[in-house]
């Protein structure tokens, strides 16, 4: 039931909904540019339109009744934002106490413009040892979904550009808000 409606909802906005199957057992999946609270809307009807098992952090303080309920139903994980890098740890625990897992993330941490992506999603990749899958938001063509698998190298700057190539084209609500696709210096 919740697929039919989802497939509604995704038809309704006038979206088009591409990819959905993942060949890997476990893969962390990206998803981008984030620039607006609708994002997740959609990401949520896309997840549920293909009867994908896709988790995702959420902060932890959303997690009150009935929310909690509702969002660990979605496939959110209670993030605490306060201590650094226990968010990597978090999801890598969470590939390798599982068969199959599958984790998405926003690489730019937030809906405003930052001047790069944060390196979480490297990190946990790495340290997980799970293929990235690009899923994007492409409001300038109403199109929602999964892109290619990307095997990491570990040299982030050869990966990012090869990731920064996909996203090239790709629109976000907010295109003013779309944080450029590099790395902070020194990573």
């Amino acid at each position: 039931m919740l697929r039919h409606v989802a497939r509604l909802l995704l038809r309704l906005g006038g979206w088009s909904a591409v990819g959905g199957g993942i060949a890997a057992p476990k893969a962390l999946i990206i998803a981008a540019p984030h620039t607006s609270n609708w994002d997740a809307v959609w990401a949520l009807a896309y997840r549920a339109a293909k009867g994908l098992d896709i988790h995702f952090f959420a902060k932890h303080s959303l997690f009150w009744f009935p929310l909690g309920s509702i969002l660990r139903a979605l496939g959110g994980i209670p993030l605490d934002r306060g201590s650094a890098g226990s968010a990597v740890m978090q999801a890598v625990d969470a590939f390798n106490g599982n068969e199959s897992f599958y984790f998405g993330l926003a690489p730019e941490g937030t809906r405003g413009r930052r001047s790069h992506w944060k390196t979480g999603f490297y990190r946990i990749a790495m340290k997980a040892r799970v293929p990235v899958i690009l899923g994007f938001i492409d409001y300038g063509n109403k199109r929602i979904g999964l892109g290619p698998t990307i095997d990491l190298s570990g040299d982030m700057a050869a990966d990012l550009v090869r990731i920064a190539a996909f996203y090239d084209d790709i629109e976000g609500r907010r295109p003013d808000k779309t944080s450029p696709i590099r790395f902070p210096p020194g990573n």
